[in-house]
């Protein structure tokens, strides 16, 4: 069970309290628990808040408590559709930063159009199992700082190493291009393969090698493993922004099938 570490009365009938472990606070009145948010800090240096069964009289002091630790701004994510949620972020100043659809994208060659895709004469494909951990960081990082909302990630290796072989990592579907000549990593394709549908969570390549179909052969190379056993569809999140991805993954048959929105309240006097 958790156990308290600060209490602050901010109302006769309201109490915040930080429980241990990490970065969670719980709002008390008479009756017991009316609200909690968890706060995390990604590895971009961006902090995010989820809130958990909170009434309405306890988002604010919750809000606050978590931005007197951080001093910092806070993000907050939304389904689109979710026109409660807006609202409540609007009330408490926060503002809207991005949006990603999700879409479906299918997996046999004869819809993608990835059945004849080869993989470029300078470039080989090895699995992540295989790669050099750190030299497959730093390209995380890199391929990172061209994607919408994750410029500025700094990887700590330990926390890398858990993401990557957590327990969707599958070494079919997690691959890196590397180019002949000097054995550089140029690009990956990440597909995390747990319950439910396969997850793209990231397929890019560094510019000096875009072009060059790199990042179709990799998506031809990690569907056809999905494809075999009968996966037929992967989801992904794509920011509205990103022309480049929704090019490629429109290109190969993805399909919008909703989306989320993300928030940002700024640093008071920021």
């Amino acid at each position: 069970m958790c156990g308290v570490l600060r209490s602050v009365s901010v109302s006769a009938s309201l109490r915040i309290v930080r429980v241990s472990p990490g970065l969670t606070w719980r709002a008390l009145n008479e009756n017991g628990v009316v609200g909690a948010v968890t706060a995390f800090l990604r590895p971009d240096n961006r902090w995010f808040v989820m809130f958990d069964g909170c009434h309405d009289e306890a988002y604010k002091p919750l809000l606050d408590a978590v931005a007197a630790n951080t001093g910092s701004d806070l993000h907050a994510m939304a389904e689109e559709t979710d026109d409660a949620a807006a609202a409540t972020f609007a009330k408490l100043g926060f503002v809207q930063s991005r949006r990603e659809g999700i879409f479906a994208i299918p997996t046999d060659p004869l819809i993608t159009g990835l059945a004849d895709v080869r993989v470029p004469d300078d470039t080989v494909i090895i699995s992540a199992a295989d790669a050099d951990q750190d030299d497959l960081r730093l390209l995380d990082e890199a391929l990172r700082a061209d994607v919408p909302g994750n410029d500025g990630w700094v990887w700590d290796p330990g926390d890398f190493h858990a993401e990557t072989f957590s327990d969707d990592f599958d070494p079919a579907t997690y691959l890196v291009a590397a180019d002949i000549s000097g054995g550089t990593y140029i690009g990956l394709v990440r597909i995390w393969v747990g319950p439910g549908m396969p997850r793209l969570g990231l397929v890019a390549v560094l510019a000096p090698y875009r072009r060059r179909d790199v990042a179709r052969a990799l998506l031809a190379r990690a569907f056809a493993v999905l494809h075999e056993r009968g996966q037929a569809e992967v989801s992904a999140e794509i920011d509205d922004t990103n022309t480049a991805s929704l090019a490629l993954l429109g290109g190969i048959g993805a399909r919008r099938r909703n989306g989320t929105v993300e928030f940002v309240k700024p640093t008071t006097g920021k």
